[in-house]
């Protein structure tokens, strides 16, 4: 399935920008930044499960948030639309370095 994870980080402390560099790697683990707070990931129910896992662990619910936005099926391409500047990547494509 493809999730969508985007969040919103509190960086008016130090303490702060420290949660927002942690969410942000944890999330870079799983998939690809397609914003500066918006990751693709595809993954299954276990790779989701442990990633929400980790990453409630991180944040403060007091100050940050997280959403979580589950495409599932196989046609999730079809349902993802890309428009502006920064170009679309196939997650599920070969990694060229």
């Amino acid at each position: 399935m493809l999730v969508l994870v985007t969040y919103d980080v509190s960086t008016t402390t130090a303490e702060g920008k420290k949660r927002l560099r942690k969410v942000a790697q944890l999330c870079q683990n799983y998939g690809q930044r397609v914003q500066n707070s918006v990751f693709e990931c595809i993954m299954n129910t276990t790779q989701f499960t442990a990633l929400k896992i980790a990453l409630t662990n991180v944040i403060n619910v007091e100050e940050d948030s997280l959403r979580f936005y589950r495409i599932s099926g196989s046609n999730y391409k079809n349902k993802v639309e890309h428009l502006g500047a920064k170009a679309s990547i196939d997650l599920e494509g070969p990694l060229l370095f």
